[in-house]
This record gives C-alpha cells, structure tokens and sequence, in this order.
C-alpha cells in the first residue's frame, strides 16, 4: 500500500538532492575545521586527546567526512559511504547529549542526530540518479 503513494517521477530527485545535502554538509564542516574553528586544524585534532579518545579516533572522524564529502555527492558507492560516516555522525551526537543536550541552540545533540538520520535514508534508499558508481549490494544489483 506504502508503495502506491511514492511519486515515482520526483522520488528519484528527491534521493539526487539528499546526496547534495549531505555532500554539502561535508564540505562545509571540512571546511569549518580548516578555516574557521578557533585552533584551526590542529586544534580540533588535539580537541580528541584533550577528551580522552583513543589515538585513532581523530583518523576515522576525517576519513568519514572526507569520504561524504566527495563520494556522497558524485555518487560513488554513496550507500556505502553514508554507513561509513555514520557511526561518526552517532558518535558526534553521543558527545554533544553528554555535554550540551539534546537542542541543537545549545549546541546540542539533535543537528548530529538529524544528520545521522539523513545518512540511514539514503543508505536505505540507495545511491539514487545520477550515481557514476552504483553501491553494491549483497542482495545483487546496484540500486
């Protein structure tokens, strides 16, 4: 019955533009961390130390977004690359509730949670349109 209320004609951009999304959103908080936070680079690196993570940590985070930030969008295994970063995206939101709550104008936890949302939607609804280099299923098929 679900099935029957989909719009099979905007369905497919909808899914193009949330890997848009998100790819932008990687970039933009890439782009954060180099330009913008207060220690630059290094600081946010030492930030993980400073909170008592384990020395690999700070490698997985930037490798998740790196791999959002130019898979995700161009469609490169983007189903895949969306379960790559979320357990980073978890993490975040975990780190956030611990220390600032859930609201995000607390600098909470929900923005991180939105996010990992976005990431399990296109993991579940595939690579979408567009895509150079289809996910791989188990089950056969790209997409």
């Amino acid at each position: 019955m679900a099935a029957k209320s989909l719009d099979t004609r905007s369905a497919p951009l909808a899914l193009f533009l949330l890997r848009i999304l998100i790819g932008a959103l990687f970039i933009a908080h890439l782009y954060w961390k180099v330009f913008v936070f207060r220690g630059g680079f290094s600081g946010w690196w030492a930030g993980f130390a400073v909170n008592h993570y384990p020395w690999y940590v700070p490698y997985y985070v930037l490798s998740a977004e790196i791999v959002g930030a130019l898979l995700i969008i161009p469609g490169v295994w983007a189903r895949w690359a969306a379960l790559y970063a979320l357990p980073m995206m978890l993490g975040a939101a975990q780190f956030w509730l611990a220390r600032k709550g859930f609201y995000f104008v607390a600098g909470g936890a929900e923005l991180p949670m939105v996010w990992a949302a976005l990431l399990i939607l296109l993991a579940l609804l595939g690579d979408g349109p567009y895509a150079l280099t289809p996910s791989p299923t188990p089950w056969g098929g790209g997409r």
